[in-house]
């Protein structure tokens, strides 16, 4: 990937201008990774208008230089990160007016920060590099891409093995196993096999639930590639024809999804995406049995901004990336979700998921 580092630290130097702002301290792993490129899982970064201080333990001396180079001064305390914090930040000159991320940092680190016997005066943010990370590089979509075919690659080879009589965890232990073979760096979030009356909890936690003939099977997971995750949901019929009811559900998401992936555009707002899906399935009668919203954005988080959704009047950007995910839940009976990952064009979308859509039966 090129080095857009030292652009986005540019970026978010004339955001914090722009809100009288002398500097910002970044404590979100995610967004240290994307300013800077580290990985470890250890780190607050202080970003000033003209300085860039990142520090970390011991264990990540080595990891940083390599990671970070001359990006940032890199301070590694063996003990205490905020007590090499606070060492530094007197020699940030004009430092005084900081903000933290109060939407990660938890109330006892805050308090520290808020000490009224210190020179600088700390007030709360919330998602301003969340903000900058919602528009993607080119080389950021194609490593989304690339999780994603990672994905798509690991589910092809659950298809072909899995057989009513397995559990949900025997069939996530194949999946989650082919994803290693194929190239994940880890599991964006927990995989979710839920079979039968359990797909219609629209997040099941994978049990030992045996899948019986007949059943749906619903499957929602992800890759992780360059630190970019991608979403991916299907939902099959497990050793038995599908029954007419499930084939009516079935088709309903499916059109809603197609419908949905036809007319987004960057442009549109969050509540015009997710209409898109929506007054189909509500036109069906079945408006209830869709709870949650038509899509989320994707990136260094499995979860990020922008998202599709009913509440949401803001524009979508174009390059953002979000997951376009349609479903019908019925308690008791079962559910069918069907999940893509795409990026956001003037002119529609750019399919970054590919795998059959239809309505397939498995063993």
């Amino acid at each position: 990937m090129s080095d857009r580092r030292p652009e986005r630290l540019q970026a978010l130097h004339r955001k914090l201008a722009a809100d009288g702002l002398d500097g910002l301290l970044v404590t979100s792993l995610p967004n240290i990774r994307y300013l800077t490129g580290f990985s470890g899982t250890s780190a607050v970064l202080l970003v000033t208008g003209g300085d860039a201080v990142f520090v970390s333990d011991f264990r990540y001396r080595t990891q940083a230089a390599l990671e970070i180079g001359d990006l940032a001064r890199i301070e590694i305390d063996s003990g205490s990160l905020w007590q090499r914090l606070f060492k530094v930040l007197p020699e940030l000159s004009g430092a005084t007016t900081l903000g933290f991320e109060a939407h990660v940092l938890t109330a006892q680190d805050a308090g520290r920060l808020v000490d009224a016997a210190r020179p600088w005066r700390f007030g709360p943010t919330v998602d301003i590099v969340e903000g900058l990370r919602t528009v993607k590089a080119p080389e950021e979509v194609e490593a989304i891409r690339d999780a994603g075919e990672v994905a798509t690659a690991a589910l092809g080879q659950l298809v072909v093995s899995l057989r009513a009589g397995q559990t949900e965890q025997e069939a996530a232990a194949v999946l989650e196993s082919a994803l290693r073979r194929h190239g994940t760096e880890g599991y964006p979030f927990p995989t979710i096999v839920a079979s039968g009356p359990r797909a219609a909890l629209p997040h099941a936690r994978t049990s030992r639930r045996v899948i019986a003939p007949g059943d749906f099977l619903l499957v929602d997971f992800g890759a992780v590639v360059n630190g970019y995750c991608s979403d991916i949901t299907r939902t099959f019929v497990v050793g038995a024809p599908a029954s007419a009811r499930q084939v009516e559900v079935y088709e309903l998401v499916r059109a809603a999804q197609r419908a949905a992936l036809a007319g987004l555009r960057a442009g549109l707002t969050g509540r015009q995406g997710d209409a898109l899906a929506r007054d189909l399935i509500e036109a069906a009668g079945w408006g209830d049995a869709f709870g949650h919203s038509l899509g989320h954005g994707v990136g260094l988080e499995v979860h990020e901004a922008p998202r599709l959704a009913k509440t949401v009047e803001s524009p979508l950007p174009a390059a953002a990336v979000v997951t376009v995910e349609p479903g019908v839940y019925l308690p008791e009976w079962g559910g069918v979700r069907i999940e893509d990952d795409v990026a956001l064009r003037h002119d529609g979308v750019e399919l970054l998921t590919e795998f059959p859509r239809d309505l397939t039966v498995l063993g």
